[in-house]
């Protein structure tokens, strides 16, 4: 019976999140050369290639596509274990900010499991735009931030993982003479990535109802006051979305940075910070 190496898996799972063999390495403390020969190793044990050549980029293939929420849950899994046999008391609160759209979609069943593992940690959680968030005037107000970052390649900002952005809604709005927008208001990312994408392509567009919170706009959508933009993995269920169109311009990439706002040491900042990145899906 094969049996496949977690090493090889948390290898995997950083080159897929940070983009680049380099750069696991980094996160990893490994060279390069040793991060590819634990994907060749993994490649080798299962018998199929996991990434494919874009441009100057590696990026997954079907099967690389297959496996990475697999190795993810055995990550998870694993993370789980050692934490419930051998985790010391943690203790304190946590300020966490995030955007509204993760506190919607993505997190509440990691914040749920976080707590039950630690139950003597008090979490506070605030939802803001990630420009608000990263804010060095708002500094004080969080002890950890999870937000969306447009320089994938920033040193000061790194991103641990990146999601696809998608236009959301009836997209057959679309095809109107004038394209009519919902979005949450000025200095919001997805706003100005769907502006610049449209102006670019060389489309007129409207924005016609403005709104911070995922729910309102979600409301709107359904409604068919227009389209957004949102990152894939946000997209609540019941939206249909596409990454592009015959009509709309694709939109690319965007990194997601979790970002410790507090100089002192606190095992519950840092457990907190572990647990979102090893759970985190997109």
């Amino acid at each position: 019976m094969k049996n496949l190496s977690l090493d090889g898996l948390r290898t995997f799972v950083a080159v897929v999140e940070l983009g680049g063999f380099a750069k696991a390495g980094d996160l990893l403390g490994l060279s390069q050369p040793a991060v590819s020969l634990q994907i060749k190793r993994l490649e080798d044990l299962l018998g199929r290639r996991l990434f494919k050549k874009q441009g100057q980029r590696q990026v997954l293939n079907q099967y690389g596509e297959m496996l990475l929420p697999l190795a993810k849950q055995m990550l998870q899994y694993n993370d789980a274990i050692l934490q419930q046999f051998t985790s010391e008391s943690v203790t304190g609160k946590v300020r966490l900010g995030i955007p509204s759209e993760f506190a919607a979609r993505i997190l509440p069943a990691i914040i749920g499991d976080f707590v039950a593992l630690y139950p003597d940690v008090a979490l506070e959680v605030k939802s803001r735009l990630s420009k608000h968030l990263l804010s060095v005037s708002r500094k004080d107000q969080f002890d950890l931030v999870l937000a969306l970052n447009e320089d994938l390649d920033s040193a000061t900002l790194p991103s641990f993982m990146q999601d696809q952005l998608v236009w959301v809604g009836d997209l057959s709005l679309a095809h109107r003479d004038v394209i009519t927008l919902v979005t949450a208001p000025e200095g919001c990312i997805y706003r100005r990535r769907a502006t610049e994408a449209l102006d670019n392509a060389g489309l007129k567009y409207r924005i016609i109802y403005s709104n911070a919170d995922l729910t309102g706009l979600t409301a709107a959508l359904k409604e068919g006051l227009g389209i957004t933009v949102l990152a894939r993995s946000t997209v609540p269920n019941e939206l249909p979305y596409q990454a592009q169109s015959e009509v709309l311009p694709e939109l690319g990439p965007i990194g997601i940075s979790l970002v410790k706002h507090t100089n002192e040491s606190s095992n519950a900042v840092d457990k907190l910070a572990e647990f979102i990145s090893s759970r985190l899906v997109v």
